[in-house]
């Protein structure tokens, strides 16, 4: 890939809102977001108070929006910061990872209810409503539960973002989250595309798989997330 293709990782939300996923984008020239009910994802073209200004027309109410930019958000007056953390965006090809005893499943808008439950307990990152509406995801069922799962989410350019990297706690350590990994990018290779993934710096035991699974950092992101206040 070139230098070019490459940067658009450095402001991912913006690159997949003014690319692949355009026709999500909700604003305009200053602040895009994409629907509150697929993610809460946001940026601006700039940090001005202009931008800030457009990007709070967007918001109502309690809403949040996060960011992911490459250098740390100086958020004005009249928005509450609820979250301010950095994370590691890792690219790469993950290796295969073979089940013997489970089947890897696509999912739909009927698992919604089972998506819903699973992110909830286990808190992989944002899931709403319609996340699964932004890529292809890829389960793991037991007993007739969903115990696992991976998808596909912001997609800038011809990068496309692993997500929602989940296992219930009495199915981990089976090896369900690397096949899932695995099974994910060959979708998006298969397509052409390059798969890539965040995950939060603190987050060592996730950083260790996915370099085990052959990825590895390319830069960290700040991850900002706030509200409107009053």
């Amino acid at each position: 890939m070139s230098d070019s293709d490459m940067r658009l990782l450095d402001r991912p939300i913006w690159s997949a809102l003014t690319t692949s996923h355009r026709h999500l984008a909700e604003g305009g020239p200053r602040a895009l977001r994409y629907p509150v009910d697929m993610t809460p994802f946001a940026d601006m073209v700039d940090m001005s108070a202009e931008s800030f200004g457009a990007l709070g027309d967007l918001m109502s109410g309690s809403q949040v929006v996060a960011l992911f930019t490459p250098e740390q958000v100086d958020v004005p007056s009249g928005f509450k910061v609820v979250l301010a953390e950095t994370g590691e965006q890792m690219i790469g090809s993950p290796t295969d990872s073979p089940l013997r005893d489970a089947e890897i499943v696509t999912l739909g808008r009927a698992d919604v209810p089972a998506m819903m439950a699973l992110t909830a307990l286990t808190k992989p990152g944002p899931f709403a409503l319609r996340t699964h509406e932004l890529g292809t995801f890829l389960g793991i069922r037991a007993g007739g539960e969903l115990v696992a799962m991976t998808g596909e989410r912001m997609k800038p350019g011809k990068f496309v973002e692993m997500t929602a990297v989940c296992v219930h706690p009495d199915y981990r350590g089976r090896g369900y989250a690397q096949a899932l990994l695995a099974a994910v990018a060959r979708r998006i290779e298969a397509r052409g595309e390059i798969p890539f993934l965040h995950v939060f710096s603190n987050n060592n035991s996730a950083i260790a798989l996915y370099q085990r699974q052959g990825m590895r950092i390319r830069r960290r992101l700040y991850v900002t997330a706030f509200t409107k206040q009053g």
